[in-house]
């Protein structure tokens, strides 16, 4: 017995020291006097399982941030950072010090921060760590956190961190630029959970937009089951912020206030695969276009700018009306300046044939009215308009009869299918088209003899222009359409085709399809497209259907005949395509067969694999739907409409270009600002193809909120619960 006594001794110290070494087998430990380096393919502390990494991140020309991120995806997604407003510059350092503290060194300016304040090894810190929720740590030895991320959180929330009251989220101030912008989401001291909008560059609130107002709020609880709520301190829920809960197996998670103050709950697939992307869950507020309502302030998108909401992860897209440009090109919600010189108040009277309007339907700027007249038709409220200098911009409704003016700046614009408002945006015309009364006078005193002069000279050259004129037109319109099999029509024969354009085939936002016979060509059906809107100077929409469509040659793209280029007359000829769009096909009161719909699709596929493969120059779509998908006689699947697509030189695989597309069929990278590739027609081709197997559009426009289901969305739900067979 006495000779096992040491041996029970040693067992019990063991026993006794257990709970230490569960904690260094599950930590990995930061020991004293490390530190990391900011440099390309910087070293980093890793979390145990690898998911997360605490480090300095390079954010481009701004520096590093000392940051966290999600280490196992490929955007290596940023939650947390210490230094967002003052990125360090390359070669800096982070060093948890022997005395415990946590210390960054700008090289630079050779200005050290200490990271946990007041926190060191005389008051207990004995390790620190990064762990696997995404929280970094400094902690004693019996693994009481002192310090810990969680507690300063920038502009995201991990799972099981809690938002105590006054703390507050402040979003990124751009898609690049990570310091603090425009957004604050807070839990109040008074117990009530808001979001603001901010002075911006200073702190101060402006705006609620989105609140619970409870005046008991204690904490803000993202649990591990994905669900975000408002506690009271007796742990009662008193509201939810985003309510559902998500699936949360071999998923991460994480809430962010995004740079266009959407607070946004993401998903993404743990595996590592390059394709994968965060998937936005749910978000609130519902549209940020409309919840922002500031009478100082420029609303979600910044002054004289217009903001536009999609339904698809509640992103916004700020644009300026016409005449106007970006005041930042950097930082879009800067909002926008006039590109012209405004009307001279003291020759307003005298100026106002150097003006005009562009109208923009389903359009407003609540509030800053300062005048209003009723009843008044359009022309009356231009008219009052165009002789009032401080007028930039009137707001006209057809049904009331009303008429607001507006001055600059503009706040709080936004564009929405049910605003019944016309904006009237007055801008200056092309200095080029006028002149006043008074130079004109001037003018023609001075040139009276100079005409008799050149009479003769200018007789010459307008018979010379006569007969080159149908060249001119081709070589005006684009360089690459020389030298195509296109017939140029004049704006009298298609008049005559199409009897008066009376026939309409369709309709939309920037053209109208009529039906027409070409007597000249044996009684062959056409189908004539006029465009809407013409642009004078650069008509994008005319030149790159043209130079598209007369590039390409495929029994599955729909075959331009020609054009006519007149004026302000511009249309496209094409060869008729009898049975419709599949839109009609589909979506009618029959189903098709299946022989039918694999036909269509297997045709479809080919017209794009000719465009992005075998064309000599490779092209985008953009607009790839239903209703841009033609039958010809054999109900052969024609891809129709390039007027919003994007030609690719042989070297390039990317490019860079506005919003495009249709709503329910826009790949995911519109949204993100990246640099869009013949993948956004491959996501649009896949949605169509679920309408097609399921005879069903992807989003029903007529349906109730509340019974809304995208189509992809309830493919993916049938996928994850194994029930693919409920697709057919």
């Amino acid at each position: 017995m006495i000779s096992e006594l040491p041996y029970s001794l040693c067992f019990l110290l063991v026993l006794l020291q257990l709970p230490f070494f569960t904690i260094v087998q599950s930590y990995n430990f930061i020991s004293f006097s490390s530190s990391l380096t900011a440099q390309e393919d910087s070293k980093h502390w890793g979390s145990p399982s690898g998911d997360f990494a605490f480090g300095f991140r390079n954010v481009g020309n701004a520096g590093f941030l000392l940051a966290i991120w999600f280490d196992k995806i490929p955007e290596k997604t940023i939650v947390w950072s210490a230094n967002r407003n003052n990125p360090v510059q390359l070669g800096s350092t982070v060093e948890f010090s022997a005395q415990g503290k946590l210390t960054l060194t700008d090289v630079a300016t050779g200005q050290q921060a200490n990271i946990a304040a007041d926190q060191s090894r005389d008051t207990g810190v004995a390790y620190a760590a990064m762990l696997d929720t995404g929280n970094f740590v400094l902690a004693t030895e019996n693994s009481t956190y002192l310090w810990q991320s969680f507690d300063h959180p920038t502009d995201t929330l991990l799972p099981t961190q809690i938002l105590n009251v006054n703390s507050s989220l402040f979003n990124q101030l751009t898609a690049t630029n990570y310091s603090e912008g425009r957004f604050k989401f807070i839990l109040e001291s008074g117990g009530n959970l808001v979001l603001y909008t901010m002075n911006y560059p200073l702190k101060s609130t402006n705006v609620i937009y989105w609140s619970i107002e409870t005046g008991s709020g204690f904490q803000v609880i993202f649990n591990q089951s994905g669900s975000i709520y408002l506690t009271a301190q007796n742990g009662s829920q008193l509201g939810s912020v985003l309510p559902d809960t998500v699936e949360t197996q071999d998923v991460y998670q994480r809430a962010t206030l995004d740079y266009d103050g959407v607070l946004r709950h993401y998903t993404h697939q743990k595996e590592t695969d390059s394709s994968s992307d965060w998937y936005t869950f749910r978000f609130m507020p519902p549209n940020i276009c409309t919840s922002i309502l500031e009478y100082t302030g420029g609303g979600a998108c910044g002054f004289n700018s217009l903001c536009r909401h999609d339904e698809y992860g509640g992103h916004t897209n700020c644009s300026c009306p016409p005449s106007y440009i970006p005041v930042d090109q950097d930082d879009e919600r800067k909002g926008c300046k006039q590109n012209f010189v405004p009307q001279n108040c003291h020759k307003a009277s005298s100026e106002k044939d150097l003006f005009e309007f562009q109208e923009l339907p389903n359009t407003d700027w609540p509030g800053g009215d300062y005048e209003h007249f009723q009843p008044v038709n359009k022309e009356q409220c231009k008219k009052s308009c165009l002789a009032d200098c401080f007028c930039a911009i009137a707001i006209y409704s057809e049904g009331r009869s009303d008429c607001w003016k507006k001055r600059i700046p503009l706040s709080n614009g936004k564009i929405k299918d049910d605003v019944e408002w016309l904006a009237l945006v007055k801008v200056r015309k092309d200095i080029s088209t006028w002149k006043t009364a008074k130079e004109k006078y001037s003018l023609t005193l001075l040139l009276v003899g100079a005409v008799i002069i050149l009479v003769l000279t200018n007789l010459g050259v307008s018979v010379i222009t006569y007969l080159v004129s149908s060249h001119a037109i081709v070589s005006r319109l684009n360089p690459v359409v020389q030298g195509m099999n296109l017939k140029c029509f004049t704006f009298m024969e298609l008049k005559k085709a199409p009897n008066g354009f009376e026939e309409e085939l369709c309709c939309g936002a920037f053209a109208t399809v009529f039906k027409g016979i070409l007597a000249s060509d044996g009684g062959k059906f056409i189908a004539v497209k006029r465009l809407n809107a013409v642009v004078k100077e650069d008509n994008l929409e005319f030149k790159a259907e043209v130079s598209a469509i007369a590039r390409t040659n495929h029994r599955n793209l729909v075959q331009l005949l020609g054009f006519c280029n007149e004026g302000k007359h511009q249309l496209l000829v094409y060869e008729y395509m009898s049975n419709g769009s599949l839109a009609s096909f589909l979506f009618g009161k029959t189903r098709p067969n299946w022989y039918q719909r694999k036909q269509i699709a297997l045709g479809t596929a080919r017209g794009l694999l000719y465009l992005h493969e075998e064309c000599t120059s490779q092209i985008i779509h953009c607009d790839i739907k239903p209703q841009n998908i033609l039958l010809d006689d054999f109900f052969t699947a024609r891809i129709a409409d390039f007027g919003v697509a994007k030609l690719l030189k042989c070297e390039q695989s990317r490019t860079t270009t506005r919003i495009r597309g249709t709503k329910g069929y826009v790949a995911p990278e519109w949204f993100k600002s990246l640099p869009v590739t013949v993948k956004v027609d491959v996501y649009s081709y896949g949605i169509v193809l679920l309408e097609i197997v399921c005879c069903r559009r992807n989003y029903e426009a007529d349906a109730p909120a509340e019974g809304q289901m995208r189509l992809a969305d309830w493919a993916y739900n049938c996928y994850k619960k194994k029930k693919l067979h409920l697709l057919l």
